[in-house]
């Protein structure tokens, strides 16, 4: 696959998978709508917003590893020609997932929605699911030994300290 195609690839997808799971559900749920008002909730709100910010943030990050690095999309119907290991990847496996459950909590904070929280429990749920029953055998096949290295030293949810040089020996 050449750049510009996995560049537009990753951008459908971006907005066709992400946006709408961190996008358009939070919106139907919740119309965007802030249930509590007052100084009180001001830091509360403050730390949703900064949520939003960096996980939208860390989720184009990793997007754009997907087509820079991997020469691909993270669309199954489209993967990428190489393993992604670089930028948050050296931290932690799962940066996507993480960038999104963290947009939507921080939409829950920022609105003060309860329902978010509970919808952002739910996506949990359902991309463990997605990652171990689908997503790890997949890449295991695909990128064989390369991969079972790096689930060997990078984790699937809990960030590293520090990062992962996969030609390195030490994890």
């Amino acid at each position: 696959m050449k750049k510009p195609s996995a560049a537009i690839g990753t951008t459908a997808f971006l907005v066709c998978v992400p946006g709408v799971v961190a996008g358009l559900l939070p919106w139907w749920i919740t119309r965007w709508q802030v249930r509590q008002s007052g100084a009180a909730w001001l830091p509360l709100r403050v730390a949703g917003a900064a949520m939003v910010v960096l996980g939208a943030g860390a989720l184009i990050h990793a997007f754009v590893r997907f087509v820079g690095e991997g020469t691909g999309t993270p669309a199954p119907v489209a993967p990428t020609e190489r393993l992604v290991v670089g930028g948050l990847y050296r931290y932690v496996r799962n940066p996507m997932y993480l960038a999104v459950a963290g947009i939507i909590v921080g939409q829950a904070a920022l609105q003060a929605q309860l329902g978010l929280l509970v919808y952002a429990a739910a996506v949990l749920v359902v991309v463990e699911v997605f990652v171990r029953g689908y997503e790890e055998p997949t890449l295991q096949h695909r990128y064989g030994s390369q991969y079972a290295t790096y689930c060997e030293a990078v984790p699937r949810w809990l960030p590293r300290r520090t990062a992962w040089h996969p030609d390195s020996e030490s994890t």
